[in-house]
């Protein structure tokens, strides 16, 4: 293993509302993979600030609910991988702005998708999605409600552009493929400009020459690891989507930096939050 992301901790958000248990078994089995420890949070919003109105009452359902959705889900992930002894905890603060600050010292954030649309996501209270994959400092795996089952021989699709976070996300691919035993299909999705200078070969095959000095090296380090490379023709979001719908995973680079509520993290990586229908691993860069 390359050590990406090595044997710290594996986080995973659970939602008091509604406990996700497709997010919550991506976690404990990544956890079994690794070897790393597996927690579980739920962070509590602080109580509002107000002369008029006391609070508390909700404040204390809120924790009361926390902790009954914590003890349910810890019971469900010893009972999925007993060998991970997962731990859990009850924290003050907005969700979001929690998981983001543990997330310097994690290995990992997973998170469930309430497949909210783009203004939902920005604008709810109990968003989590864009603002942690915008702000952490370590890989964050978005998991759908859904079970993916995959095609015959499991892949995960890496999609590389050329820069340091698609970097970055290559060597967590093979990483990851390695451990899981599939193979890895790296696309370099090529989107013909409106207006440039070279000719429409020479831009496309400059695409495919990126991709292969990307990959150049990596097969020869991860040798179980199978790898083919694609350069298709269109929009990133939509093909990176068409190519994963039967993957264990799309790993993709964060270019973003977390900008007001987390907008930042980089339109294909927000499109794919959004499109694809497998999980979703965003990693930044470094």
């Amino acid at each position: 293993m390359t050590g990406t992301s090595d044997r710290r901790d594996i986080i995973i958000g659970i939602d008091p509302v509604k406990n996700r248990h497709m997010a919550l078994a991506w976690a404990a089995d990544e956890a079994h993979l690794r070897s790393a420890a597996l927690r579980l949070v739920v962070a509590i919003p602080p109580q509002h600030d107000t002369q008029h109105v006391d609070d508390t009452p909700r404040h204390l359902a809120q924790r009361q609910a926390g902790t009954e959705a914590l003890r349910s889900a810890l019971e469900w992930a010893q009972a999925r991988q007993p060998d991970t002894r997962p731990t859990s905890s009850l924290l003050d603060g907005f969700p979001a702005g929690v998981l983001a600050g543990l997330s310097h010292e994690a290995g990992m954030i997973v998170l469930g998708s309430r497949h909210l649309s783009r203004t939902e996501e920005l604008l709810s209270a109990g968003s989590l999605v864009v603002p942690v994959t915008a702000k952490a400092r370590c890989p964050v795996v978005v998991v759908g409600d859904a079970e993916h089952v995959t095609q015959a021989e499991p892949y995960l699709v890496v999609g590389i552009d050329g820069s340091e976070s698609s970097r970055a996300a290559l060597a967590w691919a093979f990483e990851e493929a390695e451990l899981r035993h599939c193979a890895v299909r790296a696309i370099a999705v090529w989107q013909p400009p409106v207006f440039s200078l070279h000719s429409a070969d020479t831009l496309f095959h400059s695409e495919r020459r990126l991709l292969s000095e990307t990959t150049a090296g990596w097969a020869q380090k991860y040798p179980d690891v199978r790898l083919t490379h694609e350069v298709p023709i269109g929009s990133p979001v939509e093909m990176l989507s068409e190519a994963a719908e039967h993957a264990l995973a799309v790993v993709v680079g964060r270019r973003g930096r977390g900008g007001y509520s987390g907008m930042r993290v980089g339109s294909v990586v927000h499109g794919l939050l959004h499109r694809a229908h497998c999980p979703v691993i965003t990693v930044p860069a470094g």
